[in-house]
């Protein structure tokens, strides 16, 4: 599974409520209660049925302490089952009944009635196969909730799979859950409604402006802006340009507020966008996408980075993974690998620390970008930025 060996791709969450550790045998049981297959029957609309899954394989339906409870982490899967008759089968059974039909009148073909007793006949046969799971598509995605950093990571970046999940989490464990994206790293947590409300105003001020229109105009003139979860996710569009501009123009090399620092490099893809939804997506695979004239070309012309590949190094560290700007969920993430055989219990530790480094190294590193945003010298950064940009 994703979080244990393998490349990482994930989707992340602030967990609220109190502490659950240490983890107790009542959690166990809460997994077991909502299980696949005891958690509820399949959505009669589309036939998906869902539920925890111990996390081996797409069939492990078993939950213990040693093989799910890892260094102050749970470790499991959400199974999502899908039965769907396939439709040519559907068609060729409601054919079937037709031509039965259809022998039955002296002038060879099915009248109305019977069209609609043919197509009642094949659905009912179809239904009756699929009951006994012929037809069924199981998928499962892993599941990894810190219960030490407070964070739930699901291993998927798709939305339909993400929806599910985390309501299946809130219905087991009847937790509050916040999506960590751009927007709610940049506004940080406050004590005080007008203190949120201050951060927001000030987050909104001196903006690159690259989309287009007013300045105060920004979210109606980014076109993916209105199915974000959080109103200030475009910051995670621009902190990719300001990202890009240090490493060209300044160092590779950025220092992060606990007093290291992260050697960064754009690598592999980047995807930049037209937040008008005009001009259409640029997609680029190269060594150094950003390095290349097309990618330069189009920032100018007002799109804006969505994803990039990223190598980071920290603390010795190297991580390689594609971010998503908005939400900052990762996909195909490599985490660096141990310089001596572990047993297993330690290599699994090992790979939850090494999980719990890359997501703190992305977060100090999209600190880096907010303090810069928030303070004193943000005007003139913007300057060079747009500088950087509109040279020939």
């Amino acid at each position: 599974m994703g979080f244990l060996n393998g490349r990482m791709t994930f989707t992340r969450f602030r967990v609220g409520g109190p502490s659950p550790l240490p983890f107790s045998e009542e959690a166990l049981t809460l997994l077991e209660n909502h299980k696949i297959g005891k958690h509820s029957a399949a959505d009669p609309v589309d036939g998906v049925s869902t539920g925890w899954a111990g996390g081996g394989h797409v069939l492990d339906v078993t939950f213990d302490f040693a093989k799910n409870f890892i260094n102050d982490a749970l470790h499991a899967a959400i199974r999502v089952d899908t039965d769907k008759i396939p439709g040519s089968l559907l068609r060729a059974y409601t054919q079937i009944e037709l031509d039965a039909r259809a022998a039955m009148n002296p002038s060879g073909r099915p009248n109305k009635a019977q069209k609609t007793e043919a197509k009642e006949a094949a659905k009912a046969r179809a239904e009756s196969e699929a009951a006994d799971g012929r037809f069924r598509r199981c998928n499962h995605y892993p599941i990894l909730w810190d219960a030490r950093d407070e964070i739930l990571y699901v291993g998927s970046n798709s939305s339909t799979v993400v929806e599910r999940a985390t309501a299946l989490f809130r219905e087991t464990f009847d937790r509050p859950l916040e999506p960590i994206t751009a927007g709610s790293l940049a506004v940080g947590e406050h004590e005080s409604i007008a203190e949120s409300d201050r951060v927001v105003a000030r987050l909104g001020e001196g903006s690159l402006n690259l989309y287009g229109g007013d300045s105060g105009d920004q979210l109606s003139t980014v076109a993916w802006a209105e199915k974000a979860p959080n109103m200030l996710d475009h910051l995670g569009n621009e902190f990719l340009v300001w990202l890009w501009h240090q490493l060209q123009n300044e160092s590779d090399t950025i220092p992060l507020a606990d007093g290291s620092d992260v050697a960064v490099m754009v690598a592999k893809t980047l995807t930049l966008d037209c937040p008008r939804g005009e001009t259409g997506r640029d997609s680029l695979t190269d060594d150094s996408p950003t390095r290349l004239p097309e990618a330069f070309r189009a920032l100018q012309s007002g799109k804006l980075p969505r994803k990039a590949g990223l190598i980071l190094v920290r603390h010795g560290a190297q991580y390689e993974l594609t971010i998503q700007a908005e939400s900052l969920a990762v996909s195909g993430a490599a985490l660096p690998k141990p310089e001596e055989r572990l047993e297993p219990y330690e290599a699994k530790c090992a790979r939850i620390d090494g999980l719990r480094h890359l997501s703190q190294t992305l977060d100090l590193l999209f600190d880096a970008y907010r303090s810069r945003k928030t303070g004193q010298s943000w005007a003139e950064e913007v300057g060079r930025i747009k500088k950087w940009i509109t040279a020939a």
